[in-house]
């Protein structure tokens, strides 16, 4: 078996520490702090559609980074994955890879509105350090996001919104800290 690349070994250490880290805050909060009760209201269930709706946008965001690094495309794949090349053709996956990069924008978009609207409509406590962890990261990746694709950006901030938007570390700590910030909502 091949050892993993750098890449992948610092990122796996990243994901290690971080959710190491969280959980330790998860018992913090767990034990420190009253269990926040889920309202029930009619803004609160459009909010949870909403919190749905993000969930499955961002599954098809980092859908696209997987498909890249199972065919060793992109930046993210040579970084990660230096000296990968796939055994085998996958011809359909390099088209789903180009569907996949031509709504990227907009299915990026559409993921940050509908987390932004998640947690404004379900009123999240930000006492609980996830909460406003997870709201800093998704305007993060919105703002660079954009900087990236506005034809009026000068060129160094394209350059540096690259390569802070395209990141998997921003990933790693959204998906950590939702996971853990919505199992201490009671």
């Amino acid at each position: 078996m091949r050892a993993l690349s750098p890449g992948l070994q610092r990122l796996a250490l990243f994901t290690a520490g971080v959710m190491a880290v969280s959980v330790a805050y998860y018992l913090y909060a767990y034990f420190h702090y009253m269990p926040v009760k889920e309202s029930e209201t009619f803004l609160a269930e459009i909010g949870e559609a909403f919190g749905e709706l993000g969930l499955w946008l961002l599954c098809f965001i980092y859908l696209r980074t997987a498909a890249k690094l199972m065919l060793g495309k992109g930046a993210i794949a040579r970084r990660l994955l230096p000296d990968y090349s796939p055994a085998v053709n996958l011809s359909p996956l390099a088209q789903a890879i180009r569907f996949l990069d031509r709504t990227h924008i907009y299915v990026g978009i559409t993921a940050v509105a509908a987390i932004l609207l998640h947690i404004a409509l379900m009123g999240v406590p930000m006492e609980i350090l996830f909460f406003p962890a997870v709201l800093a990261l998704v305007v993060w990746q919105g703002l660079f996001g954009l900087f990236i694709t506005w034809r009026y950006t000068p060129t160094q901030i394209r350059k540096f919104s690259y390569l802070v938007h395209a990141q998997l570390f921003t990933g790693v700590m959204i998906g950590i800290f939702a996971y853990l910030g919505h199992l201490l909502i009671d």
